[in-house]
């Protein structure tokens, strides 16, 4: 049977045929504040709850029920409201905030630079900010209740946020730059577009608001990882290559199973093929220049250390072995697993409601592969895409809603006469860049492009070992947010010397 992968923005690579029924423990609507504190970083943040609307876009009776949504926030280093300084906030992702927070360190380190107030806004239905009492039992049991899951309600709950924000902090004439990476990083791009009145520029790293059907090539993501195992060692990309008909015709062989079990060191008998596949895209997007600990405990150049395992010569022709140490530098670089458990579906950061958003309005085609391709060759099939949603979920995509409600067809020309202030950073490493903005669109619509770099590799913190192209690229993020608030502060001047004020 064919395995269809589904892969999230940034990290939940979903199996069609390992779906789950959603069986998530009730929690209490949260009310107290928290500090959070990490090992080496602490006092980071602290944790409010902001009474959200249900929908904002009807006027049913249920639309003005009310959820608790999740921010955090950090004042160190702001400059104050009677100063109007500025308000950083990251447009939050698929998943739990603390999370994206606790690895989006560019904003913590330019904060003092700034004076800035630090904001992180957790999308809804995710993390703790969870409609319907908070009850994650009954908000995602089904269709009816998902249906609030959605991008434009998400934008919506932080336009909505903002503005009280600022009105109870008396600040609301500081400036608002949203940030943001992968699905958040298309979230702050797409939020400068529908609110300017709210945000005067976004930084959208990563943001694949171009990755829709249509658009871009469904074969982009995997000739991406193509070039990143090939560019690094010919025989790496050979031995994978070639390995998934092997793998294939072991399973099929009687006992093939516990020989995969034995030879990957699995927990038990299962295929091994979403397993390295998983492996093999996660590492192509987190190929970091630096130590890594954002999916999984990595090395630095992660792909390079793959490919070394691969062609090592003490393996000599012995496939298994070579793709065994290529999955350890992903599943196991610590050294300490006795066996992987193919079994284990755990969701530690509480992504598994992108498959809805997915099943909905991003509709990203990624399962294209061609003949070159690492992976067997394979055509994107919307049918297939649909025909899941609808058994497992119940509801039918929209493929050409995001490029409808956002824009995306002919962005340069639209975005030339409509857009301003935004910042699109990608790294040609990411399989993602396939989909990203890669050329400036116009003096204020600023394309960052880096050669070498992965996945939103830019807002991550920084580090002694970063190569000048990842120190220079965060410069000029720096930079040119300068020139978008200096720019507010002058026109705000200009204003009240107008009004005579």
């Amino acid at each position: 049977m064919k395995i269809f992968f589904l892969v999230s923005l940034l990290f939940l690579l979903f199996s069609f045929s390992s779906a789950k029924k959603f069986t998530h423990p009730k929690f209490p609507s949260p009310q107290a504040e928290s500090i959070f504190h990490q090992s080496t970083k602490t006092n980071l943040y602290v944790t409010k709850y902001f009474t959200q609307i249900l929908d904002h876009f009807n006027y049913h009776p249920q639309s003005y029920e009310t959820f608790q949504e999740r921010y955090l926030i950090n004042s160190k280093y702001w400059g104050g409201a009677e100063k109007n300084a500025p308000i950083f906030v990251y447009t939050g992702n698929e998943g739990d905030i603390e999370w994206f927070a606790q690895n989006t360190g560019f904003m913590f380190e330019i904060a003092p630079h700034f004076k800035a107030l630090l904001v992180f806004l957790e999308h809804r239905y995710f993390g703790k900010s969870i409609p319907f009492g908070g009850d994650k039992e009954i908000a995602y049991s089904n269709s009816t209740t998902l249906g609030y899951l959605s991008s434009t309600q998400a934008l919506a709950d932080y336009a909505t946020l903002i503005i009280d924000l600022k009105k109870n902090l008396t600040a609301q004439d500081s400036p608002v730059v949203v940030f943001g990476g992968s699905y958040g990083g298309m979230l702050a791009a797409w939020f400068r577009l529908k609110y300017p009145h709210v945000a005067i520029g976004a930084l959208a790293s990563s943001a694949p608001i171009l990755g829709f059907q249509g658009i871009v090539s469904p074969y982009s993501f995997n000739n991406v990882i193509t070039q990143d195992f090939k560019g690094m060692s010919e025989n790496c990309y050979k031995v994978i290559k070639e390995s998934w008909k092997l793998i294939e015709e072991t399973e099929q062989q009687h006992g093939g199973l516990d020989l995969l079990k034995k030879s990957f060191k699995l927990c038990d008998s299962k295929p091994v093929e979403g397993w390295l596949h998983t492996a093999f895209v996660y590492t192509a997007m987190t190929d970091y220049p630096t130590p890594s600990n954002f999916l999984n405990p990595l090395p630095a150049y992660p792909i390079r250390q793959m490919c070394k395992a691969i062609d090592d010569p003490t393996t000599g022709n012995d496939t298994f072995a070579k793709l065994y140490g290529a999955a350890n530098i992903y599943y196991n670089s610590s050294g300490t697993a006795t066996c992987f458990n193919l079994s284990d579906h755990s969701d530690p950061h509480g992504l598994s409601m992108w498959t809805w958003q997915a099943c909905t309005e991003m509709i990203l085609p990624t399962d294209g592969s061609d003949e070159k391709s690492i992976f067997p060759s394979s055509e994107w099939n919307f049918t297939d895409r649909a025909t899941f949603c609808k058994e497992y979920l119940g509801v039918e995509p929209r493929p050409n809603w995001a490029t409808t409600e956002f824009c995306g067809m002919d962005i340069t020309r639209v975005l030339k006469r409509f857009g301003s202030n935004m910042i699109f950073f990608n790294g040609l490493r990411d399989p993602w860049s396939g989909g990203g903005v890669l050329k400036s669109i116009s003096k204020s619509i600023v394309a960052i492009v880096a050669k070498q770099g992965a996945h939103h590799v830019d807002l991550r913190f920084s580090d002694k070992e970063d190569p000048k192209w990842l120190q220079d690229a965060r410069k000029k993020e720096i930079h040119i947010i300068r020139k978008w608030i200096d720019q507010y502060y002058h026109d705000f001047s200009e204003d009240l010397s107008y009004n005579g004020t």
